[in-house]
């Protein structure tokens, strides 16, 4: 099978890169920008291809992408007009390179920020979000639409897997860090006033360990896919704030005999006393607070082994 990953020296790339590179014979196509970036071992076995390749020039590998059996897309652009020519153009435009009588299965990486707590599109995600979700979230639309349209269930959109990453950690010394991994060792300045407080949010998160494991069962087996309607999100299950912060605190041995609730009023207080600006996005999320979700998937859910299923797990792996 010829395995397609693109966005492959990143932090999700790594790690279903070398996933894929270790624990099957697949041909592998690892798409990079710059092959300086990407830190695996690409001489570990035959059948692993480095191809130097931009998504904003993605047509010049059009021969290529029609031999491809299964596509793993998770290069994205961040932000500005990069972010809609990423996520948005250029992506539909390898859906649309893709051989739908060659290609058997397309996992598309998205972003748990375009769905609501029952997994459906989030509309304010497309008004008001950043420029990544708003991109993603018009790649979404569009895709749902192109399944949708008579013969769909011939095209490529009928074989794309969305999945929707939570809070991604990960990363070490030999891969690049998530954003929220690269800042963790800040959380333990504020651990001692961390332990004072409790707060009304929820959230889900996962390890980008555990998405590439994830990745590989679901390469393995396709027919997964239809029991989520093809879309799936990534995540351990739901953590509440008072609960991470409890977890955080005894991780690094703090245990507060009283604690302060952190509610949207006191926020809003702050917020207008101190002039702060905020962007319409991050106001809104501070407003909606629980980022829960229907049926969150890590490994443990196909009865495989979870690498950080805990915040403790976390802390733990990231040597902190």
């Amino acid at each position: 099978m010829r395995i397609l990953v693109t966005g492959a020296s990143g932090c999700v790339g790594h790690y279903v890169s070398e996933t894929l590179i270790q624990n099957t014979e697949h041909e592998l196509f690892l798409f990079v920008r710059n092959p300086a970036k990407l830190q695996l071992d690409i001489n570990a076995r035959p059948g692993i291809h480095v191809i130097q390749s931009d998504m904003m020039e993605i047509e010049q590998q059009a021969e290529l992408l029609k031999t491809i059996n299964v596509a793993v897309l998770t290069a994205a652009g961040w932000g500005g007009q990069e972010a809609f020519d990423i996520n948005y153009t250029k992506t539909h435009v390898l859906f649309d390179l893709l051989d739908p009588k060659v290609c058997e299965q397309v996992i598309y990486f998205s972003t748990e920020s375009v769905l609501d707590q029952e997994n459906k599109l989030l509309p304010a995600a497309g008004k008001i979000g950043t420029d990544y979700i708003m991109s993603k979230y018009q790649c979404l639309d569009k895709l749902t639409q192109a399944a949708k349209a008579p013969g769909g269930e011939n095209c490529i959109a009928a074989k794309i897997t969305t999945v929707f990453p939570t809070l991604v950690l990960g990363g070490d010394g030999k891969k690049p860090y998530s954003f929220l991994s690269a800042d963790l060792p800040d959380v333990i300045k504020y651990v001692g006033l961390l332990q004072f407080f409790t707060a009304d949010v929820s959230f889900h998160f996962i390890h980008a360990k555990d998405i590439a494991e994830v990745v590989r069962h679901l390469i393995a087996h396709p027919e997964i896919a239809d029991k989520f309607d093809q879309r799936i999100v990534l995540g351990n299950k739901l953590v509440t704030g008072d609960d991470g912060i409890k977890e955080i605190c005894g991780y690094f041995g703090k245990k507060s005999p009283f604690r302060i609730p952190l509610s949207n009023t006191i926020a809003n207080f702050f917020i207008k006393i101190f002039k702060v600006q905020m962007a319409e996005w991050d106001r809104f999320c501070l407003n909606y607070r629980h980022f829960s979700h229907a049926n969150p998937v890590s490994p443990a859910t196909f009865g495989l082994t979870s690498y950080a299923p805990t915040i403790t797990d976390i802390f733990r792996t990231r040597g902190l």
